[in-house]
C-alpha cells in the first residue's frame, strides 16, 4: 500500500511517500480501507518535533474515513465494507488505517465520505469546548482565538446555536473575516491588539468563556479578556512554549478559571467518553445543524504540500488528504 512517512523530524519535505505491507487489525482494532484523511496541527507538530510520537518511523494522520478492511480479535461490528469515520491516533495518511474498534463511528446517513474525513476531531473538539468544557449558556459572550481554522468554524455555529451571545473570533488576516462570519461570529478582530479591539467592543467588561488553541504567554495574556468569573480552555499549544501553568495571582482577579482540554488524551484514557462526544457532535452535522466545510483537497502524495499550507496560516475551514477514490 501507499503511505506517508518521516524518518526524521524536520520541516514538511521530510514527508515521503512510500510503498509498504499493509498492517493486520491487532484485538480491539479495525482496519479501514482509506478514502480521505484529514490533516491536523496536531500532526504538524509531530512531524516538527516527535509530539506524541513513539519513535520513528513516524506515520502521521490522526481521522480518516472509508470503508472496513478487516477487524481485529474480539471486534464484532462495524461489518466488512460499511462505510465509517474514525479517530486513528496515527498512521491516517495511508491507503489503510488501524483504529481502535471505540473510535470507529458508522457514517451517518446522507454523508458522504469526503465530508465524514472532516468529523472524528474537529467535530468533538468543538463540542466539548462548547459544551462539556466551556459550558457556554445563553446569553453569554464567548472569543475564539484562531476562528476561521477547522475548530473555529465549528465552534462559531455552535456558540451561536446557544443563543443571544455575542461571538466574537480573533483571525491572523483580514482576508479570513468575511469566512468567520459566514459560520457564526458577529465580529472578528485581526492582528496582536485584538485584546484591545475586544476591550473597546466589551466596554471593558471582557467575555464569559475564551478559547484558545495557542498556549504559552499569550494564553496567560489572555485572561485579562475574561469577565468575572470567566472561564478559559486551552485546547492546544501551538506556540511550542513550555507547559502553562497558572496561580491564584493570575485567576484570583475576577474569579477566573482554566481548563484544558485535548481530544489525544482523552482518546487515550476515556475512550468510552470520547465515542459518546463524538455521537452527539456527529448528529449536530447528520441534522444539518453545523457544517466543516473542505476548503482544500489534495492527493496523498502531496501530503507535504498540506503541511505548508496550514503552516503558512493562509488556510481556513478543513484540509483534506485524498487517498483513495
Amino acid at each position: 500500500m501507499r503511505a506517508i512517512q518521516a524518518t526524521e523530524y524536520g520541516g514538511p519535505e521530510v514527508l515521503r511517500l512510500v510503498e509498504t505491507d499493509a498492517p493486520e487489525p491487532g484485538p480491539g482494532e479495525v482496519a479501514i480501507d482509506v478514502a480521505y484523511a484529514g490533516v491536523n496541527f496536531a500532526e504538524i507538530k509531530a512531524r516538527r518535533s516527535g509530539y506524541r510520537a513513539s519513535s520513528l518511523p513516524l506515520r502521521p494522520g490522526l481521522e480518516v474515513a472509508g470503508r472496513v478492511r478487516a477487524l481485529g480479535a474480539g471486534v464484532t461490528e462495524p461489518a466488512i465494507g460499511q462505510e465509517v469515520a474514525a479517530f486513528t491516533t496515527q498512521g491516517g495518511y495511508a491507503e489503510v488505517a488501524l483504529a481502535p474498534a471505540a473510535t470507529v463511528f458508522p457514517i451517518p446517513a446522507g454523508l458522504a465520505l469526503r465530508t465524514a474525513a472532516t468529523l472524528p476531531t474537529v467535530l468533538p473538539t468543538a463540542h466539548a469546548l462548547v459544551h462539556e468544557m466551556g459550558r457556554l449558556r445563553a446569553g453569554e459572550s464567548v472569543l475564539v482565538r484562531g476562528a476561521a481554522g477547522g475548530v473555529g468554524t465549528v465552534v462559531g455555529q455552535l456558540a451561536k446555536r446557544v443563543g443571544k451571545g455575542a461571538v466574537y473570533g480573533v483571525l491572523s488576516s483580514a482576508a479570513k473575516a468575511d469566512f468567520a462570519l459566514e459560520h457564526g461570529y458577529d465580529q472578528v478582530f485581526v492582528g496582536d491588539d485584538w485584546a484591545r479591539q475586544l476591550a473597546d467592543v466589551t466596554g471593558r467588561r471582557g467575555v464569559d468563556l475564551l478559547l484558545d488553541p495557542i498556549g504559552g504567554e499569550q494564553l496567560r495574556r489572555s485572561l485579562d479578556s475574561l469577565a468575572p468569573f470567566g472561564r478559559a480552555v486551552s485546547f492546544g499549544n501551538s506556540s511550542d512554549e513550555a507547559p502553562w501553568q497558572f496561580g491564584a495571582a493570575e485567576l484570583g482577579p475576577g474569579a477566573r478559571s482554566v481548563a484544558f482540554f485535548s481530544i489525544l488524551t482523552l482518546a487515550e484514557t476515556a475512550p468510552d467518553a470520547l465515542r459518546a462526544l463524538s455521537e452527539r457532535a456527529f448528529r449536530l452535522v447528520a441534522d444539518g445543524e453545523v457544517e466543516l466545510p473542505v476548503t482544500a483537497e489534495l492527493p496523498l502524495a502531496e501530503a507535504a504540500e498540506a503541511h505548508r499550507l496550514i503552516e503558512s496560516r493562509t488556510t481556513t475551514g478543513k484540509l483534506l488528504l485524498r487517498v483513495q477514490g
